[in-house]
C-alpha cells in the first residue's frame, strides 16, 4: 500500500469576512489537486459574501468590499462549485488537507446550509478524510511559539508562497503535510484511515490542553469556554423540531 504522504491530496482554504463560524462568509476558496505523480490542478473562487468585508479582514486576505462586489460571484454559485469540487475530490479518494480543518470545514458546512446547498458531509459521509497540518504538528513537536501556517512552513522548510492568499496557503499546507509524513515515522506509517481517526482524538486533546491553559491563565479564563474539540468539523445545531 502507497503511504499516504506519496498519493494525491485535495489541499482546501478558504478566507473569510472573520472568524466566526456561524455568522462570517466566504470571500476566497482555493481547491487544489497535487502529488500523486500528476500535474497539479487548481481551482479559485472570488465571491461576493452578500455582507460587508471588515477592514481588518481585507487587511489580511487584500480583498476590500468593493472588489468582491465587482468581481466576485455570487456566494450561492461559489458555494454550490466548492462543495462538489471537494465532494468529487474525496469520491475519487482523495484526502482533503486544510490547515486548522475545523475552522474552514465548518464555516463551509455554515455556507451550504445557509445557501441551499447540500453539506459536504451529507454527500460524501464517511469517505471524509482529513489531514491538518495544524494538529499534526501539535503532535509530534512539543516547541514553544505560534504554530501559524507561516511559522509551520518556516520551521518545516516549506516554500509559502504569498502567505493569506487561499490558493498559495492551500498548496502549502499539502506541502507541510507531505513533509510532516516524510519524515516522522510515526505519522508516515499510518494508513489514511487511522490518520484520520487518530487525529479526532488528537484534535480533542489539543483542545481541551488549551482551555486548561486559558483556566489557570490571569486575563484569559473567559477564553476557555470558547474552545471547541470536534474535529475535522463543528456539527450544525438542529433547529428546534427538526427530526433527528
Amino acid at each position: 500500500m502507497t503511504a499516504w504522504f506519496k498519493g494525491r491530496m485535495a489541499g482546501f482554504d478558504l478566507e473569510t469576512t472573520g472568524v466566526d463560524v456561524e455568522t462570517d462568509r466566504i470571500v476566497t476558496a482555493c481547491v487544489v489537486q497535487c502529488g500523486g505523480g500528476n500535474p497539479t490542478q487548481s481551482f479559485n473562487w472570488l465571491a461576493d459574501p452578500g455582507i460587508e468585508i471588515p477592514e481588518g479582514a481585507a487587511k489580511v486576505h487584500g480583498v476590500t468590499t468593493e472588489r468582491a462586489r465587482a468581481e466576485g460571484r455570487p456566494a450561492a454559485e461559489v458555494i454550490e462549485q466548492l462543495v462538489a469540487a471537494l465532494a468529487e475530490s474525496v469520491l475519487a479518494g482523495l484526502p482533503v488537507v486544510a490547515m486548522n480543518a475545523s475552522f474552514d470545514l465548518t464555516i463551509l458546512d455554515r455556507e451550504a446550509r445557509r445557501h441551499g446547498t447540500q453539506p459536504l458531509v451529507d454527500i460524501v459521509g464517511d469517505d471524509l478524510r482529513v489531514i491538518d497540518p495544524r494538529v499534526l504538528d501539535k503532535q509530534v513537536s512539543r516547541r514553544k511559539g505560534r504554530r501559524t501556517l507561516s511559522d509551520l512552513c518556516e520551521h518545516y522548510r516549506v516554500k509559502l508562497d504569498g502567505a493569506h492568499s487561499a490558493d498559495a496557503d492551500a498548496i502549502a499546507a499539502c506541502r507541510v503535510a507531505w513533509r510532516l509524513g516524510s519524515t516522522n515515522e510515526q505519522l508516515g506509517a499510518l494508513s489514511l484511515d487511522d490518520l484520520h481517526q487518530a487525529q479526532i482524538k488528537w484534535a480533542e486533546s489539543q483542545g481541551r490542553s488549551l482551555a486548561a491553559y486559558f483556566r489557570r491563565t490571569p486575563g484569559k479564563e473567559s477564553q476557555a469556554d470558547g474552545v471547541r474539540t470536534e474535529w475535522p468539523f463543528i456539527p450544525a445545531q438542529r433547529e428546534a423540531g427538526e427530526a433527528s
